[in-house]
């Protein structure tokens, strides 16, 4: 029996392409866990963001109650660190479970009294619209239209830097909080 032996080209073409073959093969699987990496990747982001939203409305509600404990109290807050004994605080019995909770708000204010909790609100730091809307409970076009026309009075400064808006106490905005400003309000009343 006589065997045919094929030309050298003929087993350098097969070879060359049993090795492309593996090596589209192996770029093939690792493109794909790269592909696996980023569908991850990109998952993992997006609960982070979640997180990271379910965070800042927390804190918004936290500062809400901090701002609502200020507000009951009868004087003022002090910039002096002191450790106070205070009485254990007393929990209400919580609502059954098949009825409802209504979210609180915050009761019919007048719009001095609004001005001035938003000015208390952004004298440590400063917030958005959005902060400010959550914690005192009134809606975004209410918030928005007075802080516009707190911004135009000059009691508020506006970052327009950020998106969101931030807005910060100006000078103005702590003396009517003050109330170095009454007097300057009787004698010229403001104008709407």
């Amino acid at each position: 029996m006589i065997v045919e032996i094929p030309d050298l080209d003929v087993i350098l073409g097969l070879v060359l392409a049993f090795i492309g073959g593996l090596t589209t093969l192996f770029v093939y699987s690792k493109l794909k866990a790269i592909s696996a990496s980023n569908n991850q990747t990109q998952a993992d982001s997006e609960r982070l963001e979640f997180y990271e939203r379910q965070l800042i409305d927390l804190k918004i509600k936290l500062d809400a109650i901090d701002l609502e404990n200020l507000s009951f109290s009868e004087e003022p807050p002090k910039n002096n660190v002191t450790i106070k004994e205070e009485k254990p605080i007393e929990m209400s019995p919580k609502p059954p479970k098949n009825q409802p909770t209504q979210a609180q708000r915050t009761p019919n204010m007048g719009y001095d009294n609004v001005v001035e909790a938003v000015l208390g609100l952004i004298t440590d730091k400063s917030r958005t619209s959005r902060d400010i809307q959550i914690t005192l409970g009134k809606s975004r076009e209410h918030i928005s239209r007075m802080m516009k026309k707190l911004y135009e009075d000059g009691l508020v400064e506006r970052n327009v830097n950020t998106k969101p808006y931030t807005y910060s106490i100006t000078q103005k905005g702590h003396s009517r909080l003050d109330g170095t400003d009454q007097l300057a309000q009787t004698v010229a009343p403001h104008t709407s």
